[in-house]
């Protein structure tokens, strides 16, 4: 990080993976701005943030209201002065197939996945192309490139991430400004721990259920998410843009080890 600390602003960022990109923005020195749309759990963020010596504020959003997302871009400025960093990670999840799959179904994953990502990168754009730099990374998903069942809509919105991504890098390229997405496979949350532990399973038992998933055989971590996202918005990565990162545990590649 830069002598004068850089901001980073993080939607989703009251939980999963959007928790742990704060943190790690946090320990590299990072001001953090947590966006969510869960006060309770974007306070607690901020509050864990605090703890270890970071400047952190909380932001309340529904990312898929562009004013909200407007707001929260204001509210960065106006705490720091400038945003070096947007992590548009707020995303949301419907299962089914698309005989299932309802006509309010499409219309709220389009407007959070999509939209959502769109209104964030346009809140952030106009202070990133006046300061001549930027950082933007989008959060994908493995199964853009290969598929699943059961989670089209979801799918189909992680895709047209990735087209947004070169779009952007492609726009705002000329004023300094890189754009890049990270695409996670089954990473197991604390959410899925808690729902494992409502059931009476440990967070061990529950982690061997991945034993055969990809090719080092475990699911991820959030904080292994987070590192490739951290190194995507640093300087480290100052002459890649336009691109998308599978971290996913050698799973999109489709094959197995030998044994």
């Amino acid at each position: 990080m830069k002598s004068e600390s850089q901001v980073a602003v993080i939607t989703g960022a009251g939980s999963g993976i959007g928790k742990a990109c704060a943190l790690r923005f946090a320990h590299a020195g990072a001001n953090v701005v947590v966006v969510d749309c869960d006060d309770k759990a974007g306070q607690q963020t901020v509050n864990d943030l605090k703890d270890i010596g970071t400047e952190a504020i909380f932001c309340h959003a529904d990312v898929s209201r562009e004013q909200n997302c407007i707001a929260f871009a204001g509210q960065a400025i106006h705490r720091f002065g400038h945003i070096d960093v947007l992590v548009a990670n707020a995303g949301i999840r419907a299962f089914g197939t698309i005989l299932e799959n309802t006509e309010d179904d499409w219309d709220r994953m389009l407007a959070v996945n999509l939209k959502g990502v769109n209104f964030s990168c346009k809140a952030v754009l106009p202070k990133m192309i006046e300061q001549k730099s930027g950082a933007i990374v989008l959060i994908g998903s493995t199964t853009a490139m290969t598929g699943r069942t059961n989670m089209p809509i979801y799918d189909v919105t992680k895709f047209g991430v990735l087209s947004l991504n070169r779009s952007l890098a492609a726009t705002y390229g000329k004023f300094g400004i890189r754009v890049n997405t990270i695409c996670p496979s089954k990473t197991i949350t604390e959410f899925h721990l808690n729902k494992a532990k409502a059931q009476g399973i440990s967070p061990d038992a529950f982690r061997a259920q991945f034993e055969d998933y990809g090719l080092l055989g475990r699911a991820g971590e959030p904080a292994e998410i987070a590192a490739a996202v951290y190194f995507m918005a640093s300087q480290e990565a100052s002459f890649i843009t336009g691109q998308h990162l599978m971290v996913d545990g050698g799973y999109s590649i489709g094959a197995k080890p030998f044994t």
